[in-house]
């Protein structure tokens, strides 16, 4: 029998989740979302809009920010406790001038933001009650040729497993990033059902099972427009 979905808060509000989050050590999964994209996209040229949708703390917009300084990135979160932790970074690297975080839900429309050049977004889509508005806001944002990377977590084939899964990964982090991230994984979406939400919104992308915790979809979207 198939798990199904169980859907979580959308926003994380909490302070302490948020300051929880910029301690944790996520340098595994966001260096993994990072090679990912420079494997995917080898010609990227370096320039460009930049949007994170779901940035949290904004680890990985930074560390694309200083790997690509000819860029101008922006990142989105709905949570001001998840943004807070990233602002203190982006003026310690002195970024500001280049990076901008904002508190905003989703949807977002080109007329507020404009249009963007590469979009990426990390564990935002399992957050979404409602994950059409995070493939609406991509098509809406989408500069012709934009260079999408969207990556979440898988939901697993039983809560046994999304236990397992938790004590692997994050046995030894604080009880309330372990409650998360089984709460997460409980709430995610399979490859499948990511496959048919890009087919309703009309996406041309590959969506694969990249890890045993991990889905990724990804391509060049806004052709055409």
């Amino acid at each position: 029998m198939v798990l199904a979905r169980i859907p979580e808060p959308e926003l994380m509000e909490d302070t302490a989740q948020g300051m929880a989050y910029a301690e944790a050590d996520f340098s595994g999964p966001n260096t993994s979302f990072l090679r990912l994209f420079a494997e995917l996209f080898p010609d990227f040229a370096g320039t460009g809009r930049v949007l994170d949708l779901g940035c949290g703390p904004a680890d990985i917009l930074i560390h694309f920010a200083l790997c690509h300084p000819r860029t101008r990135c922006l990142g989105i979160d709905g949570a001001e406790a998840m943004l807070a932790p990233g602002r203190e970074v982006v003026t310690l690297e002195r970024l500001g001038g280049r990076v901008e975080l904002c508190c905003h839900r989703l949807p977002l429309g080109a007329a507020e933001f404009g249009k963007f050049d590469v979009i990426l977004s990390n564990s935002l889509l399992h957050h979404l009650h409602d994950p059409h508005v995070l493939w609406r806001t991509v098509t809406d944002l989408a500069a012709p040729g934009c260079l999408l990377l969207v990556m979440d977590l898988s939901r697993p084939p039983s809560t046994e497993a999304a236990r397992r899964i938790v004590e692997t990964y994050a046995g030894d982090e604080p009880e309330i990033l372990k409650t998360d991230f089984y709460n997460s994984l409980l709430a995610s979406f399979r490859v499948d059902e990511v496959r048919t939400q890009l087919r309703q919104a009309g996406l041309p992308l590959v969506c694969r099972q990249i890890s045993d915790r991990h889905l990724a979809a990804w391509g060049r979207v806004g052709i055409g427009e």
